[in-house]
């Protein structure tokens, strides 16, 4: 299994939206970034990613889980871009901020701390224990 990041504005899709998905869940869609498809692309279903609030909030607020492969994305004409579907699986009980994230040195490596602007990006399972800890959910 491996672990992501899925980053998005609340204001334009937070973790309550996806949570109101329920077990239908949602495309991941509207990425045009080659970076973040193609990472993607490497998703398989099952594999866990952290609910991130961009903006203001800037926290991990909850785990959500791949359950459909990359495919093309809805929301444009354009073969280039794909999406994958993912589902809320919990929330974190206590959100964790960009901050915290940021003072913990064994996450200085963290993509998230190295190249925030990323909307998709992969988390290693070191990063995962340690956030899903902060956040005092399981892993």
């Amino acid at each position: 299994m491996a672990y992501w990041l899925f980053k998005s504005e609340p204001n334009t899709w937070g973790w309550d939206d996806q949570l109101a998905k329920g077990e239908a869940g949602e495309e991941w869609d509207g990425v045009r970034n080659y970076q973040a498809r193609n990472f993607m692309r490497e998703m398989k279903i099952g594999d866990l990613g952290f609910f991130y609030h961009s903006m203001k909030e800037k926290s991990v607020v909850g785990i959500v889980k791949v359950i459909a492969e990359a495919h093309p994305d809805s929301t444009t004409d354009d073969p280039r871009w794909e999406c994958v579907d993912i589902q809320a699986v919990r929330p974190f009980v206590k959100p964790v901020t960009l901050d915290q994230i940021k003072a913990e040195e064994r996450l200085a490596d963290m993509v998230l701390v190295r190249n925030s602007r990323l909307s998709v990006q992969p988390v290693t399972d070191t990063e995962w224990q340690l956030v899903c800890t902060m956040g005092q959910t399981k892993p």
